[in-house]
């Protein structure tokens, strides 16, 4: 008599949104592996679930439309069992039982055990850094801190992530030579606020004493810093900064806006004046620093002479690199309250405005460049050329450097002596140097 074959579960876990659910992906899909689960990342797989993200407008509606997209092959019999976790089933839970009940469980941001128990498994205690990186092989996000005590006007994330949580430096030190062992090069340190690290462990800022850490685990050639709040920026990472080769000489800074009035409505806590004080001393410290920053247009009540100051500003301040977003209106946030008084077309023309002042920006420096030698990192092969980033950029956001790969080869993850040889606005193009 023959038996019927039991079909083996694969879960398929799919990452929408920010960095910090890419890290927490990889957290779930290794605890997933550790209970002998067999998981994919955005592949084929009879159960999904969905790691979503509820931050703007855009990235709501792109998680619903996975959410509904993945429900529709469960009715058509393509997966068997779909599961929503992330930011937006903890900020809309009630509203997505309602409106998408055939999902079979949402789970929050902090349900992680709960979810694990619904895929069969068990959340194991003892897996400190025991994560399954989905990004290239040579870098890995090391988130240093959840949540976030900022009271930001226009901001949703300490509804999703809840007050800010640093994670131990013992910790965060064998979790990178876990990620070290595994022939990762570079670490991209995340967190809501890296400024505020430290104070509710250590009660201080201690980025810098982690940073000390950190360059001591053997493997790792460059540490980055991403998303540091202005206001309570510990200087002494300056220090480490310039000391040490192996921090880049890269800051991510998102400041937002400059105009004083929308600052104090945005509840920034910061001025222009402290703002470009800060800034010159950043520069001061350490000269060949590139600062990467995001801005808000069209926050409720920016006037025609707030959206000058701020193109001014970005003209004077030479950022090397930057993004631009539009205001999205946030229910249960601060700035809920006021009125969404600009108008989307005024809103994206802003943004374009301010991302065609920076492309400017980006071209001048760029040519700057042409004729140096620079250490790069190879993060992929495109069509003919070998595509690398130097220790001033970060990967997906930033510039790029391009190889011929017709005249030299080059392994995925290798650092490379190149000379800049042709730039754009976003891109340059490099020789190999023997």
């Amino acid at each position: 008599m023959r038996t019927k074959t039991l079909k083996k579960n694969k879960i398929n876990v799919v990452t929408l949104g920010c960095s910090k659910n890419v890290y927490d992906s990889e957290v779930l899909m290794g605890q997933l592996k550790a209970n002998n689960k067999e998981v994919v990342h955005e592949e084929e797989g009879n159960i999904v679930v969905i790691n979503t993200c509820g931050f703007i407008n855009n990235a709501k509606e792109e998680s619903v439309n996975t959410i509904l997209e993945y429900v529709q092959k469960k009715e058509d019999g393509d997966v068997d069992k779909v599961f929503v976790t992330g930011c937006l089933s903890e900020r809309y839970k009630p509203d997505l039982l309602k409106e998408i009940p055939n999902v079979d469980e949402y789970f929050g941001t902090t349900e992680l055990p709960g979810l694990l128990k619904a895929l069969g498994a068990d959340y194991k205690h003892e897996l400190i850094g025991e994560r399954l990186t989905t990004t290239p092989k040579n870098y890995a996000y090391l988130k240093i801190a959840e949540g976030c005590d900022r009271p930001c006007s226009f901001c949703a994330i300490p509804l999703m992530r809840g007050k800010h949580k640093s994670t131990p430096i013992e910790e965060l030190v064998i979790e990178a030579e876990k990620l070290a062992a595994k022939g990762v090069k570079e670490l991209i340190l995340i967190a809501q606020d890296l400024t505020y690290y430290g104070l509710d462990l250590y009660k201080k800022r201690n980025l810098a004493e982690l940073l000390e850490a950190l360059v001591k685990v053997e493997g790792i050639e460059w540490i980055r810093l991403h998303y540091a709040f202005p206001t309570g920026f510990p200087m002494d990472v300056l220090d480490i900064m310039k000391r040490e080769p192996k921090i880049c000489n890269y800051l991510d800074i998102p400041l937002q806006h400059i105009s004083d009035s929308i600052l104090k409505s945005m509840r920034r806590g910061t001025t222009q004046e402290k703002t470009t004080k800060l800034l010159k001393e950043f520069r001061a410290a350490v000269p060949d620093m590139t600062i990467r920053t995001t801005l808000i247009v069209g926050y409720p009540g920016e006037t025609e002479a707030d959206f000058e100051t701020l193109k001014n500003w970005v003209k004077a301040m030479r950022f090397e690199r930057l993004g631009c977003f539009t205001y999205s209106h946030e229910e249960n946030t601060h700035a809920y309250n006021l009125e969404d008084d600009v108008p989307e077309d005024v809103k994206i023309d802003r943004a374009n405005q301010i991302m065609e002042i920076q492309s400017q920006i980006s071209w001048e420096l760029n040519q700057q460049k042409i004729g140096q030698e620079l250490q790069v990192v190879i993060d992929r092969k495109e069509g003919n050329y070998f595509v690398g980033r130097t220790e001033f950029d970060s990967p997906d956001v930033d510039n790029e450097v391009r190889i011929d790969a017709s005249k030299g080869y080059l392994k995925t993850g290798e650092f490379a002596r190149v000379k800049i040889i042709e730039a754009e606005d976003f891109d340059l193009y490099a020789e190999l140097l023997a």
